[in-house]
């Protein structure tokens, strides 16, 4: 009997293509192109599963177009790539990769929230262009992190991570606000109290943004939303590019309408909004926060057990739209 035939989409671990190989026919992409939608559909012929990252758009014109197609699995926890409606009424399961990269995510983040804070980035760029020849009393003096206010947005497995990292590391007084509230033991163990979006905004010494992408998140913070914070408060977007208006983000910046902001994603990444390169009060990464070894390996690995559950016993392991494994 052949095996069922799949696209590795882009470049993943050896180890990886090397155990998709002993359940599938492999094609693999080891230049890591990124492929164009054309191209995506031209390789997706024949294929009855892909190996997916957030680079490949999976909508209603790619389904029509490759009608072998029976599931995506996504090295990704986000899944904004992928139609879900178009892939459930196509039939085409999709899985992503949640949990195993919560904790190296959250230890991203608040890195990133502290680099921001005391202005390490640009005191680096500071350094590094000769221009330290004193030492001075208020020379990139930040903001403190020890005791201050912590807000999260979007208070997952992630956002709890970060709330844990602030309040039990550095006494921080973490204010979070999510769709639902927490059940009180989490609460608990984060030491986090549920405020609205307005008074997070306002109280907030630091803003953490942990929220999935979708249409009704789309510019959680614009232009409104920055007017509210403080003129000494930080934002940290570890979400989704898209969750922050970055137009509007830069004017902030520049115009010291907030201290400073770090950005591991950006709307219509890896392209960043030009005016975000020209103001030296941000700290920009480019879509790393789940970048260790061990970590990338444990995402990809779960994409892998989802394809490879999926095709021999109809139970992948972190379906999106389950309703599809009924119709099989």
């Amino acid at each position: 009997m052949s095996k069922p035939k799949i696209l590795v989409a882009r470049a993943v671990f050896p180890e990886i293509i090397a155990r998709l190989e002993q359940h599938f026919d492999v094609e693999a992409n080891p230049s890591d192109t990124v492929f164009t939608k054309a191209g995506l559909i031209e390789r997706l012929q024949g294929k009855a599963g892909a190996f997916t990252t957030g680079s490949e758009r999976i909508d209603a014109e790619v389904l029509e177009a490759c009608p072998d197609l029976k599931i995506c699995a996504n090295m990704a926890v986000g899944y904004n790539n992928f139609d879900i409606d178009a892939m459930t009424a196509a039939g085409v399961l999709a899985t992503n990769a949640p949990d195993v990269l919560t904790e190296t995510t959250a230890d991203f983040g608040f890195a990133l929230l502290m680099a921001t804070a005391r202005r390490i980035t640009e005191s680096e760029h500071y350094l590094r262009a000769g221009l330290w020849t004193k030492w001075g009393v208020d020379m990139f003096t930040g903001a403190e992190i020890h005791g201050s206010t912590l807000g999260i947005i979007g208070m997952g497995r992630i956002g709890q991570g970060i709330a844990k990292r602030g309040a039990h590391g550095f006494g921080m007084k973490v204010i979070y606000h999510n769709r639902s509230r927490l059940d009180p033991a989490l609460e608990a163990e984060c030491k986090a109290r549920y405020v609205g979006k307005e008074e997070l905004l306002k109280t907030a010494d630091h803003v953490v943004l942990v929220v999935p992408y979708s249409a009704a998140s789309h510019h959680t913070i614009g232009a409104a939303e920055l007017a509210l914070m403080k003129p000494s408060a930080t934002l940290v977007n570890i979400a989704r590019g898209g969750i922050v208006d970055d137009a509007a983000l830069a004017v902030a910046l520049r115009e010291k309408r907030i201290a400073a902001a770090g950005l591991d994603v950006f709307e219509g990444e890896p392209v960043v909004h030009a005016a975000l390169l020209d103001v030296p009060n941000v700290v920009l990464t480019p879509h790393i926060a789940s970048a260790t070894v061990p970590t990338r390996m444990a995402m990809a690995r779960l994409a892998s057990d989802n394809l490879i559950g999926f095709f021999e016993e109809n139970k992948p392991l972190t379906p999106i739209n389950p309703a599809v494994l009924a119709t099989k």
